[in-house]
C-alpha cells in the first residue's frame, strides 16, 4: 500500500503539468492570430492600390470659338435675259468665261431696230419743222391782232396750233428715244464682274423678251454659309474672324468675317443660318465647295486646361480627380470652351494640380492611388 500512494501522486502531477501545458498552447495561439490577421490586412491594402495617369493642368493662352460646317456661294447671281425680241447674231463669251461690268455677252439682230430708229428721227424732225412753221405764223398773226387786223378767233386758233405742234415734237422725241433704247439693248452686257456659269442660247436662236441667256455669278469675294445650334447663338456676332479649310486644299486655311445673322432659328434643326464674306482674289475656292470652319467668339486670354479624358460626367454634373500625396481627390468642376484635346476649367481646377487622365473610373474619394511613371 505505501509503494502504489507515491506512483499515483507522479501521476497526477504529470497530468496537470500536460494540462498547463496545452493550456499555454492554446493561449499562445490565440496571441498570434491578430498578429497575423494584421499583416495579412496590411499586404491587401497594398494590394488595393489603383493605378493611374496623371497630367498637370496648366494656363496657357486660349481664344473661344465655335466649330461648325458650311458651304461656300457665289456672293451675287444673276439670270441675263434678252429685253427685245430678235435673233441671236453671236455670242461673245462661253461657260467659265470672266467678264467684268459692262462687258458684251451677245448680239441680237438690230436690222429692225436700226429701222425703228431711222423712222423715229424723221417724225422728229418733221414735228419739228411743223412747230417752227407754226411759231413763224403765231409771230405773224400775234402782230396782226395787236393792229386788229385779225379776229380774235383767227389769233386763238393760231395759238392752238402751235401748242398741238409742241406735243408733237415731244411725242416724236420720246418715240425716237424709245427706238433708240431698244436699238441699244440688241447689245447684252455683263451686270457684273464675274464668271459666265452657264450659256443658255447659241447664235441663230430666236428669243423673247425675258429669255434667259445667261447665268453670271459673282465669285469674288465669296459668301460662306453656315449654321450654329442655339445655345451658342449669343457668342456669334457679325464683325468676328472665321478661318476654314476646304479638302480641294487640305493644308491651307482661309479666312473672312461673319456679315450676315439671319434673324430666325430653323424649328427642325434648331440652328441659325449665318453668313461669312470670304475675299476670293486668286479665284481658287469655287461656290459649291464644303467648308470647316473655326468661328473666333471673344479675344485671346489666359485658362487653365485640362485633358478632355479627365472628365467623369454624372447627369448634369462633371467632375475630375486630382492626386494629392498619393490620395484620389474628386472635384466638381464647371468647364469652358474645348481646345483640341484640351478644354478650359473655369472653376474647381489650379494651375500644376495632377489631374488623373487614366484610371479615373475606378476611383472614388480618399482612395490611395500608384501614379505611374
Amino acid at each position: 500500500m505505501i509503494t502504489k500512494k507515491p506512483l499515483c501522486f507522479i501521476k497526477n502531477l504529470s497530468a496537470k503539468r500536460a494540462a498547463r501545458l496545452m493550456l499555454l498552447i492554446l493561449l499562445m495561439a490565440l496571441i498570434s492570430m491578430p498578429l497575423v490577421s494584421c499583416k495579412k490586412e496590411k499586404k491587401v491594402e497594398k494590394q488595393t492600390l489603383i493605378n493611374v495617369s496623371v497630367a498637370p493642368a496648366v494656363k496657357k493662352l486660349v481664344r473661344p470659338y465655335i466649330e461648325t460646317t458650311g458651304t461656300l456661294k457665289a456672293d451675287e447671281e444673276v439670270m441675263v435675259s434678252s429685253e427685245v425680241d430678235g435673233i441671236v447674231k453671236n455670242i461673245k463669251v462661253e461657260e467659265g468665261y470672266a467678264v467684268a461690268s459692262g462687258t458684251l455677252l451677245a448680239e441680237i439682230n438690230d436690222i429692225d431696230y436700226v429701222l425703228d430708229e431711222k423712222r423715229a428721227d424723221a417724225a422728229m424732225k418733221q414735228a419739228e419743222a411743223s412747230l417752227a412753221n407754226a411759231k413763224t405764223e403765231f409771230q405773224r398773226k400775234e402782230s396782226l391782232f395787236k393792229e386788229e387786223l385779225i379776229t380774235k378767233q383767227q389769233f386763238d386758233d393760231i395759238s392752238t396750233r402751235v401748242t398741238l405742234a409742241e406735243a408733237d415734237l415731244a411725242r416724236a422725241k420720246a418715240t425716237l428715244d424709245t427706238a433708240r433704247e431698244r436699238l441699244s439693248r440688241t447689245k447684252i452686257y455683263s451686270p457684273l464682274y464675274g464668271m459666265v456659269k452657264e450659256k443658255r442660247v447659241s447664235a441663230g436662236d430666236y428669243v423673247r423678251t425675258s429669255s434667259p441667256l445667261f447665268h453670271l455669278i459673282k465669285v469674288d469675294p465669296l459668301k460662306l454659309i453656315f449654321t450654329v445650334s442655339e445655345k451658342e447663338i449669343a457668342s456669334l456676332k457679325t464683325g468676328q474672324d472665321v478661318d476654314f479649310t476646304v479638302d480641294s486644299f487640305p493644308n491651307r486655311k482661309f479666312r473672312g468675317k461673319v456679315k450676315i445673322l439671319y434673324p430666325h432659328v430653323d424649328e427642325r434643326t434648331r440652328t441659325l443660318q449665318a453668313e461669312a464674306v470670304v475675299p476670293n482674289t486668286g479665284r481658287l475656292l469655287k461656290p459649291g465647295l464644303f467648308a470647316r470652319a473655326t468661328i473666333y467668339t471673344g479675344a485671346t486670354h489666359k485658362a487653365v486646361v485640362a485633358p478632355l479624358t479627365a472628365l467623369i460626367y454624372d447627369n448634369s454634373t462633371i467632375s475630375i480627380f486630382i492626386v494629392e500625396e498619393n490620395t484620389a481627390r474628386s472635384r466638381a468642376v464647371k468647364t469652358g470652351n474645348k481646345y483640341g484635346e484640351d478644354i478650359e476649367i473655369i472653376e474647381g481646377l489650379k494651375e500644376k494640380e495632377q489631374v488623373v487622365i487614366m484610371g479615373q473610373n475606378n476611383l472614388s474619394e480618399g482612395v490611395k492611388v500608384n501614379v505611374a511613371r
